[in-house]
């Protein structure tokens, strides 16, 4: 039980920083108008510090 309360905490977090940082994103906004969508995914993955916080979210989830 403990462990789901856990679960539900992080993803709540993380449901929270996507509404937060990047629903409205303007550096996502621009990256996709002037070198397209994966370009600007990649660079939310890899160079954006939201995205390194939602990584190690993810590694929480999956420990």
């Amino acid at each position: 039980m403990r462990k789901r309360k856990i679960r539900r905490k992080l993803l709540d977090k993380i449901d929270q920083t996507l509404q937060t940082y990047c629903h409205d994103c303007l550096l996502y906004q621009h990256f996709k108008n002037e070198k397209g969508r994966p370009y600007a995914h990649q660079f939310c993955i890899h160079s954006c510090t939201v995205g390194d916080q939602l990584q190690a979210y993810g590694r929480q989830l999956n420990e």
